[in-house]
């Protein structure tokens, strides 16, 4: 009998043992997708959130509307699975992104291409829920997403390209609500583009000394002193592109105020970075989760208040 419930007692051991190994790497693997840090999830969120709703004119289907916020979550996650396996040799010497699971060891770097691929693969099982146009978007999308941690090393403009990956959801959302994909969509795009690279680049500043040194390239380090001035006018081009974009959905009042709202907390993100602190400038890059709610919100309400035709 003693030595059965040792036995019994061993296998236990051994059980929560087990356990807590697997929690341990569940806990990595949620710190290597940033599930804690969900910036980039509603900064990924909102031109998708603006596509839809300007697509279906204030009224997204349910189906479609599931699938793109799953969507988000799942490309994002798998987003920074894949930069973390390709900035493995840079992480550890940039004090920002030392911790990282990859950087650290505690996650290796196959790990986190598996990871990548699972996540990729149920983010694709959902887009097959919607019509072949949409998917074949979303394939197109996965190809900019996959290829952008490995610009850095030798494209002058990577955040130009995140826009492009990040924005993506724009044309998706049309296809999926529409069937095509029109010239407001690619105006929402540009807009999209745009503000990504610029939030982007604010997050660049951030690393800038690192990143000379490591040799990684960055718009913050390609516009220099020059920065808050293209800053400044990106972040211009950007409100003009949605408001061109409003106007062509014959947008009113309460999307104007969104836009000015946006205006406000453009303004709000030049004088954070006024000095380039790097501390500030991660604060502006953050503040831009509050300018897409805003553009969303405005979106929202003109359709809801709107007067039926």
């Amino acid at each position: 009998m003693l030595s059965v419930a040792r036995g019994v007692g061993g296998w236990a051991a051994t059980g929560r043992a087990a356990l807590g190994a697997l929690g341990t790497a569940l806990a990595e693997y949620a710190r290597l997708v940033r599930l804690h840090r969900p910036v980039g999830i509603w900064l990924l969120l909102w031109p998708a959130l603006w596509g839809l709703w300007l697509a279906a004119h204030g009224h997204p289907q349910q189906h479609v509307f599931v699938v793109f916020v799953l969507g988000v979550v799942l490309t994002r996650s798998a987003g920074c699975a894949v930069n973390d396996f390709a900035d493995r040799r840079f992480d550890p010497h940039v004090a920002r992104t030392c911790d990282r699971p990859v950087a650290t060891g505690s996650v290796t770097g196959p790990e986190a291409l598996m990871v990548y691929a699972i996540l990729s693969l149920i983010a694709l099982a959902l887009v097959l829920t919607l019509d072949r146009l949409t998917v074949e978007y979303a394939l197109a999308g996965a190809v900019l997403m996959f290829v952008y941690p490995f610009l850095k090393r030798f494209f002058p403009l990577p955040q130009v390209w995140l826009g492009a990956a990040f924005s993506w959801s724009v044309p998706m959302a049309f296809a999926a609500e529409t069937h095509a994909v029109p010239r407001l969509a690619w105006l929402v795009f540009v807009a999209g583009l745009l503000w990504t690279a610029v939030y982007d680049t604010m997050y660049a500043m951030v690393d800038r000394e690192d990143d000379l040194k490591l040799g990684i390239k960055s718009t913050a380090i390609l516009f220099g002193d020059a920065d808050r001035f293209v800053l400044a006018a990106m972040q211009l081009l950007v409100l003009f592109s949605l408001w061109l974009a409003g106007e062509q959905a014959g947008l009113g009042a309460w999307f104007h105020a969104g836009l000015a709202a946006g205006a406000v907390f453009f303004g709000y993100q030049q004088w954070l970075i006024r000095d380039r602190d790097p501390a500030r400038c991660f604060r502006a890059f953050t503040n831009n989760v509050w300018f897409g709610l805003v553009v969303f919100v405005g979106i929202a309400l003109d359709y809801l208040f709107r007067a039926p035709a």
